[in-house]
């Protein structure tokens, strides 16, 4: 059985005050991340008098460009943008649920067909109330929302952890290297190479098994897939060679100044630098010392547009250069952290990949909670 989406649950139009939010509150298109990431901090208050309430357990929906697929189920109360949609649940609806069935691709391929506009097209809220869903007793809602969500925590536990591992390594390069005499030319130590993008209308040189890493696809520390993929001869005719896991990856255009590494063996393009260590500095050495470096020429910029890094501002930089000896012994004791970050991503890849599965045939009824036995 199915029914429309407004059997569900509708649409939350209230207003609040502006003088009412905070910066960990105000959800924006802007902070809203794609495909089930969440949100982060804004950077900012609107310059309006009042804004759309919502409440702990709305499911808030970007709604210009809903192609951009982003989502999220409301931890806290607070304000948003008017381009967000919030929807709330009524009593034939679990909202863990709902935050599911409108994470499933086929929601969004339906809200951005049914979209108004060309240039920046938002959903159409009359059209998107008569989307079908399954129409599923609250109990098997509840158990479909706890098993997917049993997957996304632990990919948040992940996350944390990571983070906390990396927090452990920058502390033990900057208590060992940060004050370190003597110096030298940053490009003494690593070596600085550059990228290529082959022929886009060549079609066999894409959608291969090959990652392809661009600015945009630095969004953690390891980076294990990426939006766009070479096929073999796709790189054989790419100024990029395919450079190895732990490669160290800047982006030098467009988002200016993230760092990454690679999880597996990957090209590039010519938007980054990839960073490779001389005379036998190890790559996580090689990453602390980029970390530095690109904290330094964002200061420098402080006050200026800081909208492209070149070979030599990494030239003009000076770095600690500790004895092999030394660098040696720190790779030692921090390669078991990034060992450990590096197993926890690939476990949450491998997590999203599971839900991302599970998720349209759990709707669908293909499948069903108890076929899956201890997934949960």
């Amino acid at each position: 059985m199915r029914s429309e989406l407004s059997n569900y649950c509708s649409f939350a139009d209230g207003r609040v005050a502006v003088t009412g939010l905070n910066l960990d509150t105000y959800i924006s298109t802007e902070n809203m991340l794609p495909n089930k990431e969440g949100i982060i901090r804004s950077a900012g208050l609107p310059t309006i008098t009042q804004t759309q309430a919502y409440q702990v357990g709305d499911v808030l929906i970007s709604n210009i460009r809903p192609y951009f697929r982003k989502i999220w189920l409301a931890d806290r109360e607070g304000g948003c943008s008017n381009d967000v949609l919030v929807l709330r649940v009524n009593d034939k609806c679990n909202s863990s649920f709902l935050y599911y069935l409108l994470s499933d691709d086929n929601f969004f391929d339906y809200a951005t067909a049914t979209a108004k506009g060309t240039k920046m097209p938002r959903g159409d809220k009359v059209a998107i109330m008569r989307y079908e869903v399954p129409e599923l007793p609250l109990d098997v809602q509840i158990g479909i929302a706890d098993t997917l969500s049993s997957l996304d925590n632990r990919i948040k536990e992940n996350k944390k952890l990571n983070h906390h591992l990396e927090q452990m390594a920058q502390a033990i390069f900057k208590s060992w290297f940060v004050d370190f005499e003597p110096t030298i030319s940053f490009t003494e130590a690593v070596q600085v190479l550059g990228g290529g993008t082959p022929k886009t209308t060549a079609a066999e040189y894409w959608n291969g098994s090959i990652p392809f890493f661009t600015p945009k696809d630095a969004t953690g520390l390891y980076v294990l897939t990426t939006e766009k993929n070479l096929t073999e001869v796709g790189l054989n005719n790419c100024n990029s060679r395919l450079y190895p896991e732990n490669t160290v990856f800047v982006t030098a255009r467009g988002t200016v100044g993230k760092l990454a590494m690679a999880g597996v063996p990957m090209a590039m393009n010519q938007s980054c630098y990839a960073l490779i260590g001389n005379s036998g500095y190890g790559q996580h050495f090689v990453y602390h010392l980029a970390l530095e470096t690109v904290k330094h020429l964002k200061n420098k910029a402080s006050g200026a547009v800081f909208d492209a890094i070149v070979t030599r501002d990494f030239e003009s930089e000076l770095i600690a250069a500790p004895p092999i000896e030394s660098a040696n012994e720190f790779e030692d004791k921090v390669k078991p952290i990034y060992e450990a970050i590096l197993n926890n991503a690939n476990e949450s890849a491998n997590l999203a990949a599971l839900r991302d599965t599970l998720l349209p045939r759990l709707m669908s009824g293909e499948l069903s909670v108890a076929d899956l036995g201890g997934t949960k």
